[in-house]
């Protein structure tokens, strides 16, 4: 990875200059093609939720704060990135579809058909702030356009919620890294800690639904 141009020629050597892995896999996308690779990074981002945007969103502010591609192309094209994987995503959930999504779920243990007809009532009732609010939480911010597509939200509305919340979360990465300059992945390494208190707090709210459904059949049993 050669992020250093000029600007880089004058400050000290940086701990922070990717070489290998996911960070230099972005770093050449977003060196040899710009805004578009920091896009297409992006797009894959939001298909495959292993590759954090922790990284590659301040990887992409710390190329343009070196004349790499202007802060203005980093947004642009990281948003439409976003967008781009996430109706990738919304599309899968629509081909599933609610019959077939019904017909695995009545498969699962410790599940009732109810359940999922709740879980359907309050997306169709609070979707919109899911699909907002959710761009902006590692991991859950690709998983929530699959229930979208599974509920046919409207595509324009999908599209407008997600483009919206993909902005804000793109613009305080990105700025970051921009501003952080060499140490653009400090960024990273708080947004890791704040997606593993998420996934944790998941884990323990799927943990506490499993022990309640169990001991609910065990109720049930006469």
């Amino acid at each position: 990875m050669h992020l250093t141009l000029s600007a880089a020629a004058h400050r000290p050597a940086a701990a922070a200059e990717p070489q290998g892995g996911i960070a230099g896999w972005a770093a050449g996308l977003v060196e040899t093609f710009g805004g578009p690779g920091a896009g297409a990074a992006i797009a894959l981002e939001n298909v495959f939720p292993p590759l954090p945007s922790e990284v590659i969103l301040p990887l992409t502010g710390f190329a343009a704060s070196q004349g790499v591609l202007s802060i203005a192309s980093a947004l642009f094209w990281t948003t439409l990135g976003s967008v781009v994987g996430a109706v990738v995503l919304y599309g899968v959930g629509a081909v599933f579809g609610r019959e077939r999504m019904h017909a695995w779920w009545a498969k699962l243990p410790l599940v009732k058909a109810s359940d999922l007809v709740r879980t359907e009532a309050w997306f169709a009732r609070h979707g919109t702030k899911a699909v907002l609010l959710g761009r902006m939480v590692p991991v859950f911010r690709s998983l929530i356009s699959v229930p979208a597509g599974v509920e046919r939200m409207p595509l324009p509305v999908f599209v407008a919620l997600t483009t919206a919340g993909s902005l804000v979360w793109n613009t305080v990465l990105v700025m970051a890294g921009y501003l952080l300059g060499d140490q653009w992945d400090v960024v990273g390494a708080y947004v890791g800690v704040a997606s593993k208190v998420v996934l944790g707090l998941a884990v323990v709210a799927l943990a506490v639904y499993v022990t309640m459904r169990v001991r609910g059949r065990g109720r049930e049993k006469p």
